[in-house]
C-alpha cells in the first residue's frame, strides 16, 4: 500500500509563518525547521561537550526537525493568538494533537511506532531543547527582518530575547553569546 506520509511533510514548504507581520522574506514551515534542528543540535553538542551532560543532539535535531509537522494541516496560528486566551491554547493543543496522528495514520504500521518516537518525543529534556532552539530560530527572524530595515519585527525581537533568557538554560545562554551576534552582520564581515 502506497503512504502518503512523506509526501504531506514535503508540504511544509507550503506553510508560511508569521502571518500577521509585514516580511521582507517569506520564511515557510520546511526553512524554519530546519534551522529550529541545527540549532537544537547545536545546543545539544554545547550540552555535551561543555556542559558534561548525557544527551544525544542527534536524537535532540531529529525532534527538532518535525517539531512543528502538525502544521501542515492546522497552518501556522500566530504567537499572540494561540497563547493570548487559556480556552484558545487548549482547543488550538488538541486540534494539533488531532493533525498529530492524522499525519501518522499515513505511515505503514510496521514504522509508524518507531517513527513517532523519533519525530515526536515526549522526552521534556528534548522538548526543552527543542523549545529554546524554536524561540531563538524566532529571534534569528527578527534580526534577519531588522537588517533588512523592518522595523515591524523590532518588539518581537525583544520579547523573543526575553523569553530565551527566562528559559534559564545555560545551554541557551551559551549559543546567544557565541553565535548570534554573527546573524547581525553581512556575509564580508563573517569572514
Amino acid at each position: 500500500m502506497q503512504s502518503h506520509f512523506y509526501a504531506m511533510l514535503s508540504r511544509m514548504k507550503n506553510i508560511y509563518r508569521w502571518g500577521l507581520m509585514r516580511n521582507t522574506k517569506t520564511e515557510n514551515l520546511s526553512e524554519h525547521s530546519f534551522e529550529t534542528a541545527y540549532i537544537a543540535h547545536a545546543l545539544g553538542v554545547i550540552a555535551k561537550v561543555r556542559l558534561n551532560k548525557n544527551v544525544d543532539p542527534e536524537k535532540i535535531a531529529v525532534a527538532a526537525l518535525f517539531h512543528d509537522a502538525s502544521e501542515i494541516i492546522t497552518g501556522d496560528m500566530p504567537t499572540p493568538v494561540k497563547y493570548d486566551n487559556p480556552e484558545i491554547k487548549a482547543a488550538y493543543k488538541k486540534m494539533e494533537a488531532a493533525a498529530e496522528e492524522k499525519l501518522y495514520s499515513l505511515l505503514p504500521d510496521d514504522l509508524r511506532g518507531e517513527m513517532i518516537n523519533a519525530f515526536a518525543s515526549k522526552d521534556s529534556e528534548i522538548q526543552g531543547y527543542v523549545k529554546a532552539a524554536d524561540k531563538i530560530s524566532a529571534l534569528v527572524k527578527c534580526i534577519e527582518e531588522l537588517n533588512m530595515g523592518n522595523k515591524e519585527f523590532a518588539v518581537a525581537k525583544k520579547s523573543i530575547l526575553k523569553a530565551i533568557k527566562e528559559l534559564k538554560m545555560e545551554e541557551a545562554d551559551i549559543f546567544l553569546k557565541e553565535f548570534i551576534g554573527s546573524f547581525e552582520l553581512s556575509i564580508d564581515e563573517q569572514h
